[in-house]
């Protein structure tokens, strides 16, 4: 078992992009190993484990009900508003696998679920991250085809980074340490990115459902918090609800890929190589299991993504076994320890942006 170290990822001075000639394709690697896993019984479904886990997710969400309804105008609401980021996460694992096909048996059952889960319960587009998510999947940390690494307030590549100026390049130049302070925002960008995508041009399979649902969806959410609590309180409970969402979402598929190697825009590498070499697995058992929704099994969810959760652990035995046959990478690391290394990469990443009270001439004729 290896452990991926930042070192691997980044060139001394320039950030490299891995390709062919780096990581060779391997013939029928994943054949091989697909077949073990199909003669397995491991992609079999798992009615009863996601029967339990809506149950037990569902009597969360009545406690937070329940809860507000006891509490009434008081402080002691915010620990009602974290709990509910938490179980809408939760249930957002949830719509993640249903997108995959993970829980039920036919395509169109799984997306109703997952429709209905995502936009009717958490509040975002279920068509824009199944959109997004697809292309991830099939190339990750490839440049110019995963939107994962491409710009947004974070940049993932030193090129991007280097284009930066301005007062954003200080955020740029520290975002490895702001990374987690920024993630307070994300539960509010994936709800403005979601709607942007349904009100853009084109079509969107299940627009309007889903409109429907997510303002429905705000309807019952947002009704009693205005009406029952506080002006302020009633904005600060929405606030640590989406704090919340957003850093346990951004925390909980950050360490996935950050700081695995970048994959050059042209290379061609065969399917169990580029998933393998660019994901990265956390340790931890069953705790992670729940606490990840199973992401803590990301190259075997690369692998395999209609794998269900409670077939993910054994899966990794095989897979394992094959890297080893193969000579190929197999990265594992504890959580505490893929939070260091994104944090690092944002931040080696983020030196290449350009320093707003650097004068451009002096930046030009500077040696390198």
């Amino acid at each position: 078992m290896a452990t991926q170290t930042l070192e691997a990822t980044l060139g001394p001075i320039r950030q490299t992009y891995a390709g062919t000639d780096s990581f060779p394709p391997i013939a029928r690697s994943y054949t091989q190993v697909s077949e073990v896993v199909r003669e397995t019984g491991l992609l079999a479904r798992t009615p009863i484990f996601y029967a339990i886990v809506g149950a037990v997710l569902l009597l969360g969400l009545a406690g937070c009900v329940a809860g507000f309804v006891l509490l009434g105008p008081s402080w002691f609401q915010l620990l009602i508003a974290g709990a509910l980021g938490i179980l809408l996460t939760q249930v957002s694992f949830l719509a993640h696998e249903s997108a995959h096909k993970q829980i039920l048996t036919t395509g169109p059952a799984n997306d109703r679920v997952g429709r209905f889960l995502a936009a009717g319960i958490v509040g975002i587009s279920y068509s824009w991250w199944n959109s997004k998510h697809s292309r991830h999947h099939a190339n990750p940390n490839q440049v110019g085809r995963d939107p994962d690494i491409e710009v947004d307030t974070i940049r993932f590549l030193e090129a991007d980074a280097a284009k930066v100026s301005g007062p954003m390049a200080f955020i740029t130049r520290k975002q490895g340490w702001l990374f987690f302070p920024l993630l307070t925002l994300e539960g509010l960008n994936l709800h403005y990115l979601g709607l942007k995508h349904l009100f853009s041009r084109g079509e969107i399979k299940g627009r309007w459902v889903e409109l429907s649902m997510i303002a429905a969806r705000f309807a019952v959410l947002l009704t009693p918090i205005f009406f029952f609590l506080p002006l302020g309180m009633a904005f600060a409970f929405l606030g640590v609800q989406l704090a919340v969402f957003g850093v346990y979402m951004g925390a909980s598929f950050a360490p996935n890929h950050k700081g695995m190697p970048i994959i050059a825009p042209g290379a061609k590498l065969d399917f169990f190589s580029k998933q393998v070499r660019t994901s990265r697995n956390i340790r931890g058992g069953w705790w992670a299991t729940w606490l990840m929704g199973g992401l803590n099994y990301q190259v075997e969810h690369h692998l395999f993504p209609s794998m269900p959760r409670p077939h993910l652990s054994k899966a990794r035995e095989i897979v394992m076994d094959q890297c080893r046959a193969l000579g190929v990478p197999y990265t594992e690391t504890s959580l505490i320890e893929s939070y260091g290394i994104v944090i690092a990469y944002l931040n080696r990443v983020g030196l290449a942006a350009r320093d707003p009270f650097d004068c451009h001439l002096v930046a030009r004729f500077r040696p390198s």
